[in-house]
């Protein structure tokens, strides 16, 4: 069984674009994709509110996120979500 947590940031003046964009240059995307027990780690743009940006993070177990969760990178996630001072709103499906 996986997890999928879909996580919606919103901002203003095109701000969580600049997030995602900044989350792939700065390397943080590919060292979460890397960790152990990730299975997906995608975002997108919903045509219809172009101040969102779609994340579907998907892993193996709830350890997984747990340790995710730990990790250093989610200290640098929280400052890039300050600095572009958005919004979340979190989905949580647990997949058969």
């Amino acid at each position: 069984m996986s997890i999928t947590v879909n996580i919606y940031y919103t901002g203003q003046n095109g701000n969580a674009v600049k997030f995602a964009e900044e989350m792939v240059s700065s390397g943080i995307v590919k060292d979460v994709r890397n960790e152990k027990g990730n299975l997906k780690y995608e975002y997108y743009f919903p045509m219809d509110d172009k101040e969102t940006v779609l994340l579907i993070d998907r892993w193996e177990n709830q350890e997984a996120i747990d340790f995710h969760h730990k990790s250093p990178m989610m200290e640098q996630i929280a400052e890039l979500r300050k600095k572009y001072k958005l919004k979340m709103r979190v989905e949580r499906f647990e997949n058969d």
